[in-house]
């Protein structure tokens, strides 16, 4: 197992809702927990993942998420059993989603 974080610091939206989680750990899925957090602005994301040495595509993954939805004072932990990239994104875009309702 590895474990990675990231810190995104220039954020502009705050999601007000109950935590959520999407996913479901299995094989080749993973599991997203996403929640608001006191955080001075930042998104915060803890990667718990099987895959081993996949850091730079994490990165990238991670920081295009991070530009898609600019969230801040947001606390993701995401629980990976060597899920496609696609599937990670596709999981974040859903948990995010669900807080925001309709308003995404």
């Amino acid at each position: 197992m590895e474990t990675l974080n990231y810190r995104f610091e220039d954020g502009t939206r705050r999601l007000n809702a109950a935590p959520e989680v999407v996913g479901v750990v299995g094989s080749g899925n993973l599991e997203v927990l996403i929640e608001p957090a006191a955080l001075d602005g930042a998104c915060t994301i803890e990667i718990s993942t099987a895959a081993v040495g996949f850091g730079a595509i994490w990165e990238a993954v991670m920081s295009d998420f991070h530009q898609r939805w600019l969230l801040a004072d947001t606390r993701i932990s995401i629980n990976d059993m060597g899920a496609t990239p696609a599937v990670v994104s596709l999981r974040l875009d859903q948990a995010v989603q669900t807080m925001l309702g309709d308003a995404a």
